[in-house]
């Protein structure tokens, strides 16, 4: 046996930052009055990458107008003619060039960003040449052309 005097003290190993992190051990340290540092993290589990297109870049480098290039009126007409040829609402043209509706609006009433895949993409589901000077003018087949 020990004697009276002799004090034996057990620490506790000090808890893992994971469990410091659970609703008990928060809960604890309130009761205790510690200070809680609480941070929200913003954009935390969604799975998105951030994606700087070249027009974005381009247009934080211009200091003149602010304005990212807009598709040309002319190219808005000739896409609406060309689905309305085809018999095609904005929907179903979408869907074939696998974009959002929202995507032949915006590029039909002039406000979209030009993006070259996407016309390439409308060109060939319409069969129109949307680029180049010879504009508006059938598509030919790449086994017709000579």
């Amino acid at each position: 046996m020990g004697d009276w005097n002799t004090v034996t003290i057990l620490r506790k190993r000090p808890p893992k930052p994971s469990t410091m992190k659970s609703e008990q051990a928060i809960n604890k340290a309130r009761r205790e009055g510690a200070v809680i540092d609480t941070q929200v993290k913003w954009g935390a589990a969604t799975n998105k990458h951030q994606v700087t297109t070249k027009n974005t870049a381009k247009l934080d480098r211009e200091t003149e107008e602010l304005k990212h290039e807009k598709v040309p009126i002319d190219l808005g007409r000739l896409i609406q003619q060309g689905r309305q040829a085809k018999g095609y609402n904005q929907k179903e043209l979408a869907t074939k060039v696998n974009e959002k509706p929202q995507v032949i609006q915006d590029y039909e009433a002039g406000r979209g960003i030009p993006n070259q895949q996407v016309i390439g993409k409308i060109e060939k589901v319409l069969c129109i040449k949307l680029r180049g000077k010879d504009r508006g003018q059938a598509l030919l087949p790449p086994s017709t052309k000579k």
